[in-house]
């Protein structure tokens, strides 16, 4: 069962896709920084066939929903009100959270905000302070957007007539934010208060972190699993999506009260 829709929320419009049973777990996937719901399109078919209600949508100014003339870095708090709106309107009280990137900092604000509602969380190349690594790494992205006819023709394809709005945005705002590093900007005193269970994953290749960074999140966090993989960048997801969705799987149904009933053995 899938329903695509665009729903109204804090006044545009956001597009939303629901996969799966109304009575299955729930899974809320956030999307990365220059992507969009179909960013997930080998997780949620992995998800859908162990028995998940899988739950992605374009953030506000991406994708298929409104654009939207600038982010808000690095609070989200747009896209954190937007998050609660169309969870309280899609009556869901409890979920596990998946993020990549911006998605997982959303993904931490929003348990921070309703921790009885999340029940585990996975974040997939996350950032909570601003290292010397990111700066480069927003740069050389600016770099590819700019001479790179293939990147700019997926950014098209996923955000239409939005694309080059979409990576100014993203460029603008984190570029304001890695111009100063650690005046403002860390997020290890907050995610302490994290008590769900947590996955941090990061590549070792990833172009925006050191691996350092993915350390000092799982230290951050109590109890948080550390995952560091060899030969993968950024975009662990879809380089590495068979490798990832087995660990994803595993960790999401160690949660479940009984997960051989509801999604099937592993």
């Amino acid at each position: 069962m899938m329903s695509v829709k665009l729903v109204s929320v804090n006044g545009h419009k956001i597009y939303l896709e629901d996969h799966g049973s109304p009575d299955a777990p729930v899974v809320v996937l956030l999307h990365h920084g220059l992507g969009a719901a179909r960013s997930w399109k080998a997780q949620i078919p992995a998800l859908g066939g162990r028995g998940w209600r899988v739950i992605a949508y374009d953030r506000w100014g991406y994708g298929k929903s409104d654009p939207r003339p600038s982010l808000s870095l690095p609070d989200f708090a747009p896209d954190l009100a937007d998050l609660e709106q169309l969870l309280a309107n899609l009556q869901i009280n409890k979920l596990a959270l998946v993020g990549h990137s911006d998605g997982g900092k959303i993904a931490m604000l929003y348990t921070l905000r309703h921790p009885q509602k999340v029940s585990r969380i996975i974040l997939v190349s996350t950032h909570i302070y601003v290292e010397e690594k990111m700066g480069l790494g927003i740069q050389e992205v600016r770099q590819n957007y700019a001479q790179d006819t293939d990147f700019r023709g997926k950014m098209h394809k996923v955000h239409g007539s939005k694309a080059d709005q979409v990576f100014a945005n993203w460029f603008d705002g984190w570029l304001a934010v890695g111009n100063h590093p650690g005046e403002y900007w860390d997020m290890r005193p907050a995610i302490g208060e994290i008590a769900c269970p947590v996955m941090v994953v990061q590549g070792l290749q990833d172009e925006h972190a050191s691996p350092q960074h993915a350390r000092d999140i799982a230290a951050a966090i109590p109890g948080a699993q550390l995952w560091l993989v060899p030969g993968v960048g950024h975009m662990l997801p879809q380089e590495a999506d068979e490798l990832f969705n087995g660990r994803m799987l595993a960790f999401l149904e160690a949660g479940l009260e009984a997960p051989g009933k509801i999604v099937g053995g592993l």
